[in-house]
């Protein structure tokens, strides 16, 4: 098929825009294969992307069921983001779409597999609880214009916000602005754990994603931990794929990356959840003032099926 009909449903709105980036789609020149441990079940799971059609997007691929990477998909879950179909579900993928989404990757298939064969959930592994291996990944491969199925490119579009949007839960929220580029402003407030603290941290359109956002690692706070555990999340963290830090004690395995490490790495799960907004191999990031303040993975999906006039 070609990229006519994929872009039938792209209308723009009174809130959105769709628009010419003056670029066209891309995919990765090559494929990516990484294998590690998974934050949540700690079981080890395989990761291998390949380059894909221009105007199919992103999609995973798990147990021969394809799921698109979209906001359709995604399913309410504790500590990280899943897509789920027809009972097959793929979890945190945010710092995942995180990479493709900043670097540009439109349209990729994701194949994945457990340790497990007999699995109707997967996990994409965590690694050093940053984006750091899927961005070292994406640039070691590159990329390319994607070609539709008739051999043609195809040009992105991006989705600009016309007037402002917000979600919000108690006093938490995401509330996006017109704006000519994309700027993030992010807020963390940790009263009860001081070396946390209060954090806000902004990212502009230009600003070098690989510089400021993708190697910061998810973090957690230590008296958590067992209540997490008992909940059965996160079997397979340890000190190695997130920084932990104390009430009483602070940073248990400093040194930080950054002095507002743990703010930067909510940038990097904003970018993820936001990139389930894209549509038929375009932009998914709306190019908007976009400010969140003690959001989580729930509130960002929240917006972005506001954003796509679902809720």
């Amino acid at each position: 098929m070609c990229l006519s009909a994929a872009f039938s449903s792209l209308k723009s709105s009174k809130l959105i825009s769709w628009r010419t980036t003056g670029a066209l789609q891309q995919t990765l020149a090559g494929c990516i294969e990484l294998t590690g441990k998974t934050l949540h079940s700690g079981k080890v799971s395989t990761v291998k992307i390949s380059p894909g059609f221009a105007g199919e997007g992103r999609f995973f691929e798990f147990q021969s069921k394809l799921i698109p990477a979209s906001i359709d998909f995604a399913q309410e879950s504790p500590l990280c983001t899943t897509l789920c179909k027809d009972g097959y579900r793929v979890r945190t993928v945010e710092h995942l779409l995180s990479a493709l989404e900043a670097k540009g990757i439109n349209n990729c298939r994701i194949q994945i597999q457990s340790s497990d064969s007999e699995d109707t959930e997967v996990e994409v592994p965590i690694f050093d609880g940053s984006a750091s291996a899927w961005v070292d990944a994406i640039e070691q491969v590159g990329r390319k214009d994607a070609l539709d199925h008739c051999g043609n490119n195809a040009e992105k579009l991006a989705p600009y916000l016309n007037e402002p949007l917000h979600v919000s839960r108690n006093d938490s929220f995401v509330v996006a602005f017109p704006s000519p580029k994309v700027r993030i402003t992010c807020g963390i407030d940790f009263p009860k754990v001081p070396a946390i603290g209060c954090q806000w941290f902004s990212l502009a359109a230009d600003d070098s994603y690989e510089k400021h956002i993708a190697c910061s690692r998810t973090f957690c706070v230590y008296e958590e931990v067992e209540h997490m555990r008992n909940a059965g999340l996160i079997k397979g963290g340890s000190l190695d794929n997130a920084i932990v830090c104390s009430a009483s004690k602070g940073w248990l395995n400093p040194p930080l990356r950054f002095h507002d490490e743990p703010c930067r790495h909510k940038v990097l799960d904003l970018i993820g959840d936001l990139s389930l907004f894209a549509q038929s191999g375009n932009q998914g990031f709306p190019v908007a003032h976009v400010v969140s303040f003690k959001a989580g993975h729930s509130l960002h999906a929240d917006f972005v099926r506001k954003l796509s006039g679902i809720i």
